[in-house]
């Protein structure tokens, strides 16, 4: 028993080192700071082609449904947004403005937007019209959404997916767990672990866009106005899904307050005169 202990703690820590391979950063850190060094075990092309798929079905459903773009004034208003937030994000990474950036906008009641791998930008009516949100406010959304994507925290997810599988997968086989056991540990995994990956990818999402709604000249103190639109929102009968993902609390509020002194300045350079 002790000999597969030590065989096991081996295997693992060979697997920990091939996983520490693959750790970088996928941004550099901006105004507001953002170079934690992430898990990247896929490639950004695979996830792209993954997301080029979900993205062209997203649209033909939306489409078939009668659905897509059809508020021209809040395409209007996304597209030149995303079009003022763009340039800028060669602060964190060279090649972002290069992107293939595309906006849609999908009628329908939920509050939700985001914007999938490589720039494919998405805003459901809902968000913009039961938010009542400005266009600073808009921006904040999609700042927070476009730096999930310059960040690939959609890659570092499924790279910490499947590390988590290859251990798990190691540890049943040479403890002589049963498949079932292995699937417990999962479980385990993901309620322990994923958890925190997503507080830390939100709070990479907010510094990150507020910065990118600054560069770009709008009032990141709108920050604080539309998460505050988001508790309230949250605290319905029927909480949005968006916000889900998306934890809106008090802490949060504070956090992009305390990150306004970074930001301000950056917007009143860019602002219109």
């Amino acid at each position: 028993m002790l000999a597969r202990r030590v065989i096991a703690a081996m295997a693992l820590g060979i697997a920990a080192s091939a996983m520490l391979g693959g750790c970088a950063s996928t941004t550099a850190g901006g105004a507001v700071g953002a170079e934690r060094k992430q898990l990247l075990l896929v490639s950004s092309q695979e996830l792209d082609q993954m997301a080029a798929q979900g993205y062209a079905k997203l649209k033909a459903d939306a489409a078939a449904k009668g659905a897509l773009n059809q508020d021209k004034a809040l395409l209007q208003r996304v597209k030149a947004i995303a079009g003022r937030l763009t340039p800028h994000t060669k602060i964190f990474r060279p090649d972002a403005p290069g992107w293939k950036w595309e906006v849609n906008v999908i009628t329908s009641e939920q509050i939700n937007a985001f914007v999938m791998p490589g720039g494919r930008i998405m805003v459901y009516t809902g968000l913009a019209r039961q938010l009542e949100l400005s266009d600073d406010e808009l921006a904040v959304v999609l700042g927070h959404e476009m730096s999930h994507a310059l960040r690939e925290h959609s890659r570092e997810q499924v790279s910490q997916a499947l590390a988590a599988q290859a251990a798990i997968g190691i540890g049943a086989a040479l403890f002589g767990l049963g498949q079932g056991s292995a699937e417990v540990a999962g479980t385990g995994y993901q309620a322990l672990v994923a958890t925190r990956f997503s507080r830390t990818d939100e709070n990479e999402a907010d510094r990150m866009g507020l910065e990118l709604m600054a560069r770009g000249g709008y009032d990141p103190r709108a920050g604080v106005s539309l998460w505050q639109k988001m508790i309230k929102a949250k605290s319905g009968a029927q909480p949005p899904e968006f916000l889900s993902s998306h934890p809106t609390d008090a802490s949060r509020v504070q956090t992009i307050q305390s990150l306004l002194p970074t930001v301000m300045p950056l917007y009143v350079a860019a602002r219109p005169r």
